[in-house]
């Protein structure tokens, strides 16, 4: 069948991923909305969302309203006549878009829910060591991902993935979750179920507070935190060298279970390795940017940059 009309809304790549698996498997996108367009870099250029340059090469309609109560949008929304509205890595929606069409509105959310509700689910899932996690599909209504569940899939988190696999894994996860929740929807075989209450894992939004490194937190909690933010945003922290301070973000890391008698926070380096002393042992650093230079493997940075016999991260 495929024939219920589907406004899709959604800004970032992992959107784009779902949306070229409804439109490879005919699935009848009607329309898109994502965000208005951006000025970026140096040159202030206006720069378009991810979602908006796919629909462009598929020749889908586009709205981008900068206020979504807007009557205009609501009236160009109404006119694409929609039977059913898909939201992944959207905005909040009020109620008169999430209740305008027949079948409703569902969102793709990248956790298990209840938890990890918010805007950052998959980088929070690995920086609270969590070992599983998923995606959910459910219908929207006037709180934030609180509506009632349509269908879940889990995955495994293994103990050195990073969000950057986790989140490629998820989005295409969550790809074939959204094509089921359609089909289900188009055959008025859908059964909902209320989200328990639990108590509740948070996802905040992600800003240079909680990406700060704690060198005095255990070693399982600071290489959960940097390889959760690895490699976006980053986690980051100064470095400390014959008394300058520069900024660096830390990427790829290993931890090694050791006992020390170093201060927390001692930065030890040989001609190939660069080390952190951390409660119960090291964090050994594989992969690191300094303010105003490029990312680098840490052999790279080393032929290039000496630490101080005192050097140590803050």
């Amino acid at each position: 069948m495929k024939d219920l009309r589907i406004v899709f809304m959604g800004t970032p790549d992992f959107a784009v991923t779902i949306l070229d698996y409804l439109l490879e498997n005919k699935y009848n996108v009607v329309g898109v909305i994502t965000a208005p367009d951006k000025p970026a870099g140096r040159g202030r250029k206006l720069n378009q969302s991810a979602v908006k340059k796919y629909a462009i090469t598929k020749g889908l309609p586009i709205l981008q309203p900068t206020n979504l109560k807007d009557k205009s949008f609501n009236e160009e929304l109404k006119s694409l006549k929609p039977d059913l509205q898909i939201v992944v890595a959207f905005r909040m929606l009020p109620k008169i878009v999430w209740q305008l069409p027949k079948y409703g509105t569902f969102n793709l959310h990248a956790s298990l829910l209840p938890e990890y509700r918010g805007a950052a689910p998959i980088h929070w899932a690995i920086v609270n060591g969590e070992i599983k996690t998923g995606v959910t599909t459910f219908f929207i209504d006037d709180k934030i991902d609180t509506g009632e569940i349509i269908l879940q899939e889990e995955t495994e988190i293994s103990s050195n993935e990073t969000v950057g696999t986790l989140h490629d894994r998820l989005m295409y996860l969550g790809a074939e979750l959204v094509a089921k929740t359609v089909d289900l929807i188009e055959t008025k075989k859908i059964k909902t179920t209320p989200q328990p209450v639990l108590e509740e894992k948070s996802a905040p939004k992600l800003n240079s507070e909680n990406t700060k490194i704690n060198w005095s937190d255990s070693l399982d909690n600071i290489y959960n935190k940097i390889r959760g933010l690895n490699p976006f945003p980053a986690a980051w922290t100064f470095i400390e060298s014959a008394n300058e301070k520069v900024k660096a973000q830390i990427y790829a890391v290993e931890k090694e279970k050791e006992n020390h008698n170093y201060s927390l926070g001692k930065i030890l380096t040989s001609k190939k390795e660069l080390k952190i002393a951390v409660k119960e042992g090291f964090i050994n650093v594989k992969e690191i940017k300094l303010s105003g230079k490029r990312k680098m493997d840490i052999k790279s940075l080393l032929n290039g940059f000496s630490f101080s016999e005192d050097s140590k991260v803050l």
